[in-house]
């Protein structure tokens, strides 16, 4: 099952979607709290939704205007490094122990809408990755059963900017800057994916491809990074995980192909579907002194 967030005219609602359509699910009761409500429900959710889609009106996808699936998750965490193609690309050695970062949750936007290149820097970059949702409350969470706590999957594209990338250690900065943070198009649910390691990913900047890997590529797969993360705090539902990014990254080609206004910016993950933003220079109008 698909579950988007989408706007019409003015209104902000659920849907299920179905080829180039949704139907309607906004007042299914599992809903009522956003999609969070729905993971945690799981296949009761599920079953309920799906007997409500049954009966809601069928709307083109085109009619409507996707929104990022989670607005304002009370967590977004990606990894760095976990990609063996993308760590010999970087010259870097690989790690042993998963490379956590924060993103802060104002960075989230959805399909379409524009990442800005910020006013600091012009050094805007592109990652293509898989991201876990979090579907229950979960803590001291073993590999073996972490895909049990997996409320969902969608794309996200860890915009960087690479100069504030560096300038700390812990990354944060250079990954968090407002509109860095595109996911969607929608929420897909574990059932349509039994193996989140065996899935295409592929980034495209203008048309032309940037990057095209397996997520069998990842060093610390889906399962080892839940059980690292909940041996130190408590994931909640609609949490972020990203997991990370395979080789073609801009900073790393020569000479560098880094992101500038006029551009769009497109991730595709086999059983998701496609993420796509323009990128635009930072507005003026951003300044809230």
């Amino acid at each position: 099952m698909k579950i988007a967030r989408f706007e019409q005219g003015g209104t902000i609602g659920f849907g299920v979607v179905e080829g180039d359509r949704l139907r309607d699910v906004s007042g299914a009761p599992d809903l009522a709290c956003g999609i969070e409500g729905f993971l945690a429900g799981g296949a009761r959710a599920r079953e309920a939704v799906a007997a409500a889609a049954a009966k809601g009106r069928e709307i083109p996808l085109a009619a409507v205007r996707l929104l990022a699936p989670i607005p304002r998750p009370s967590k977004v965490l990606a990894i760095g490094l976990n990609y063996a193609d993308h760590v010999k690309e970087a010259g870097l050695e690989t790690p042993s122990f998963p490379v956590f970062f924060n993103k802060q949750t104002s960075c989230i936007v959805g399909p379409g809408d524009a990442i800005h290149r910020p006013r600091v820097s012009q050094m805007l970059d592109f990652e293509g990755e898989l991201a876990i949702v979090i579907g229950r409350r979960c803590r001291h969470v073993p590999a073996e059963r972490a895909l049990e706590v997996v409320g969902g999957y969608t794309i996200c594209n860890d915009v960087t900017v690479r100069d504030w990338q560096f300038k700390a250690p812990t990354m944060t900065l250079g990954k968090s800057f407002d509109t860095h943070g595109p996911t969607g198009p929608w929420v897909v649910t574990p059932d349509e994916i039994p193996d989140p390691q065996d899935l295409r990913i592929r980034t495209w900047l203008n048309g032309e491809l940037m990057q095209d890997a397996s997520t069998a590529g990842m060093i610390f797969d889906c399962a080892r990074q839940i059980e690292t993360l909940t041996t130190a705090f408590t994931l909640e539902p609609g949490d972020i995980v990203s997991t990370g990014t395979p080789a073609g990254v801009g900073i790393a080609r020569q000479p560098w192909v880094l992101m500038k206004p006029g551009d769009v910016v497109k991730v595709e993950i086999d059983r998701i579907g496609t993420l796509e933003n323009p990128v635009v220079e930072e507005p003026a109008d951003t300044a809230m002194l």
